[in-house]
């Protein structure tokens, strides 16, 4: 939805009047206005209070505290523009509304009397955190900076990694209400320019009042499939990671309030991986990989195998009878599994609300209640326990938050249907699976590619990390204006 423009007023006093009430200055605190006399015109700066560098704003109002009223002749705005105003971001609209809301971004207006025009004073600071290292992505060797909420800094983050002077940041707004400051970052002689229209206009046709929940409402937006656990973009608040997905022809979105940058497109592989596996050596790294991807197969599809072998035991070889439970508890290993699955998630929720001062007092009582306490009351039978504890730790193995949610849904609805359909069920419900995955689509790239549909070198590059030296072609899906690394 367009904003309606408001023009700006032939008299001083109703260009005031209408700021005034727009921004609901006398109703906010922090909303500040200025009435101001300098070279016998009237002038007035409207601000926000905590958004603004103070030294810069009095170092401009003593500026304009030294004019003549003849300084500001036969041009005034050009005068000032040029002459007066010694400071580099500089801008000048025509219209209300749009400067109200620059103001509410951070931007200082200053209305002089006598000019059809408001300059806008870009002066802004916000409060921001020191780039830390993510907590979702550390690594053993390597940077310890990652992005923050503040869009500015997460650009200037990501140009000190890309210097190329076809890096381009375009700047776009979404949010009726918020006017929410968004980025599409790429590099122009890389990016294929179809994919790079298409999330552009994508990104204009976002019809909100807010984005609240900054990155997370715009994936809701541009991905379609709400009801998918699965995610079509991948996010990283490391600069480095970002960098890499740059030079590769990746497109990103980076939005203000948010650490996380949204990599677009991204394929179920692209969730795998880790920056870890790029800082070892390629031989080390390839075990990482395999590793990850034992523990993503292992979190799915070991519970549910290992229920139907308990439901089932005939179809297990006498060598492997040990598979099976001793004693299954007072209660059915379905409800088992399920009271486990739930119980996990509770502790989980309860980590993150916890003090970290009081987690180690939560992990404790966790221990004994889930493990010791219910073996021994036979709430659960103590495989439960241990093949429930290997999906576990192979879902938090997984390098995506998001994937690994996605794993848990995924293996909770493998064992109900294994539970109610036996060895048929699982083999539909894996299958399943797989096509669901298959028909999937990322920006018009297939999920599961380049697994299906195939393709030998790139499906080589997914269980292989190899040597970067051997890399000299950029992925073939993203269509690269240069192929060529």
């Amino acid at each position: 939805m367009k904003r309606k423009e408001q023009p700006i007023f032939s008299q001083y006093d109703d260009n005031i009047k209408y700021l005034t009430n727009y921004l609901g200055v006398d109703e906010s605190f922090d909303v500040i206005h200025l009435d101001l006399l300098y070279a016998n015109r009237r002038m007035s700066l409207f601000m926000i209070d905590g958004f603004v560098k103070d030294e810069i704003l009095h170092y401009l109002m003593r500026e304009l505290a030294h004019l003549e009223p003849d300084d500001l002749d036969p041009d005034p705005l050009e005068k000032l523009f040029k002459t007066r105003l010694s400071y580099v971001e500089l801008d000048r609209v025509k219209d209300l509304n749009q400067a109200a809301d620059l103001v509410l971004a951070g931007p200082t207006a200053l209305v002089v009397e006598g000019i059809d025009e408001i300059i806008m004073i870009d002066a802004r600071t916000y409060p921001v955190r020191g780039p830390e290292e993510p907590d979702l992505e550390r690594v053993v060797r390597g940077p310890r900076d990652g992005y923050v909420e503040t869009i500015v800094f997460n650009t200037a983050l990501t140009r000190r990694r890309v210097r190329d002077h076809s890096l381009r940041m375009e700047y776009i707004q979404i949010g009726r209400r918020s006017q929410t400051d968004v980025c599409l970052c790429y590099l122009k002689e890389i990016a294929d320019d179809e994919r790079v229209e298409h999330l552009r206009r994508v990104l204009h046709e976002i019809d909100t009042d807010a984005l609240p929940m900054a990155e997370k409402t715009v994936e809701e937006f541009i991905s379609g499939r709400h009801w998918n656990p699965y995610p079509v973009i991948r996010y990283t608040e490391r600069p480095d990671t970002a960098a890499a997905h740059l030079y590769e022809g990746h497109i990103l979105v980076i939005i203000d309030g948010s650490p996380s940058v949204m990599i677009t497109p991204a394929t179920f592989w692209h969730h795998m991986q880790h920056a870890e596996e790029y800082r070892q050596k390629p031989l080390v790294g390839a075990y990482l990989r395999w590793v990850r991807f034992i523990a993503l197969f292992v979190s799915i599809f070991l519970l549910p195998l290992y229920y139907l072998f308990s439901i089932q035991p005939e179809i297990l070889p006498v060598d492997l009878s040990f598979f099976g439970p001793e004693d299954t508890g007072r209660i059915p290993l379905i409800i088992q599994f399920l009271i486990a699955e739930i119980g996990i998630d509770m502790l989980r929720m309860a980590a993150i609300h916890t003090p970290s001062s009081l987690a180690t007092a939560l992990g404790l009582v966790a221990a004994i209640l889930i493990g010791q306490v219910a073996v021994d009351v036979g709430l659960f039978s103590i495989e439960v326990v241990l093949y429930l504890s290997i999906a576990a730790i192979g879902t938090f193995a997984t390098p995506s938050y998001e994937v690994g949610m996605a794993d848990r849904i995924t293996r909770i609805a493998l064992l109900i249907v294994t539970g109610l359909f036996g060895v048929k069920g699982y083999m539909i419900g894996i299958t399943f699976w797989i096509l669901y995955l298959t028909h999937m689509n990322t920006f018009k790239t297939p999920y599961f590619w380049p697994f299906m549909p195939f393709s030998l070198r790139p499906f080589r590059d997914v269980f292989i990390r190899s040597p970067i030296p051997l890399k000299n072609r950029r992925p073939v899906f993203l269509h690269p204006k240069d192929p060529d690394r």
